[in-house]
């Protein structure tokens, strides 16, 4: 069975809620802690979203020079999959496994809400079991979501398609170019601001046009990391 871990930071929030889709898409969650030096053999990793070391300094820069995460930098640049939800995505920025940063909402208020989005580029290892162009819909909730990078390092992101979800109808943030997700060179590690964990079973998730609480959007970003690991 595949074996995807969740790190679980001091702060850390929706750790339960992503081992809980990956247990949903089949795969056996592993559970880990940022203080170890081991990841245990995983087949993928999960940064989950939350509030870690309190998002002191900045959001996810303390977490970013845990122990585990030297385990994570190193298993990264060898090709595993490695997915950062929110605070997760913070990280990945600070240890420098994804460009630009993320900065307080330009609107200078928390945000919670069903946010419509678009996939821009399924060569990634979280994003193969969509189409491109695709527009789906999971829920955010972030005070410090805005995506900031520099002219030459969005438009190599834009022209590398390395934008992986891009919001739609509004940009909830103030995100440079609308950006709510992207992907290093290799496609393997990406990040995303929205929860995709909070929109994988009926009942608990976004309201479709089916029904209250429908959307399940979030859980092909799951089993595109699952299906990709079995495919190796």
């Amino acid at each position: 069975m595949t074996r995807v871990g969740v790190i679980t930071f001091p702060g850390s929030l929706d750790d339960g809620d992503a081992r809980r889709a990956i247990r949903l898409v089949g795969a056996e969650p592993v559970r880990l802690w940022h203080g170890d030096h081991d990841l245990a053999g995983v087949d993928a990793v999960v940064l989950p979203g939350g509030f870690s070391y309190g998002d002191y300094l900045r959001c996810g820069a303390i977490a970013a020079h845990s122990p585990i995460m030297r385990e994570v930098i190193d298993a990264a640049d060898g090709g595993l999959p490695v997915l950062g939800i929110c605070n997760g995505f913070q990280m990945l920025t600070e240890a420098h496994l994804l460009p630009g940063g993320l900065v307080r909402n330009d609107h200078g208020a928390f945000i919670c809400r069903d946010q419509r989005l678009r996939v821009e580029q399924t060569a990634t290892a979280w994003t193969s079991g969509f189409e491109a162009g695709e527009e789906i819909v999971v829920p955010l909730k972030n005070g410090e979501g805005g995506y900031v990078a520099d002219a030459d390092t969005v438009a190599r992101l834009e022209d590398e398609g390395r934008v992986v979800f891009r919001y739609v109808d509004v940009d909830p943030n103030g995100s440079v170019h609308g950006i709510a997700g992207v992907a290093n060179e290799r496609g393997n590690v990406v990040g995303l601001m929205p929860h995709p964990e909070h929109a994988v079973e009926p009942g608990f998730g976004p309201d479709t046009d089916a029904a209250m609480r429908s959307g399940v959007d979030g859980l092909r970003v799951f089993r595109s990391a699952l299906e990709g690991a079995l495919a190796r």
